[in-house]
């Protein structure tokens, strides 16, 4: 449901603290980031999955804007 959904509007979704869960894998890091930091504003739970694939310097930095908000899943 929420993958259909774009970057602008799950960010607004995070910043309002609301949580939820992401299959990220087609999402740029760029965009992981910007939702995170806007759940992290709120302290919103979002999950993300699909990024058993992706770099751990990109793990951190979506975890760091999440400021403990953010956890991953396969």
């Amino acid at each position: 449901m929420f993958e259909q959904r774009t970057t602008d509007d799950l960010v607004r979704i995070a910043a309002a603290g609301g949580g939820f869960r992401l299959n990220a894998a087609m999402r740029q890091t760029n965009d992981l980031i910007i939702i995170a930091a806007a759940a992290s504003k709120k302290s919103a739970k979002i999950i993300f999955s699909g990024l058993k694939t992706r770099p751990t310097d990109d793990l951190i930095q979506i975890a760091a804007a999440g400021k403990g908000c953010v956890f991953f899943e396969d």
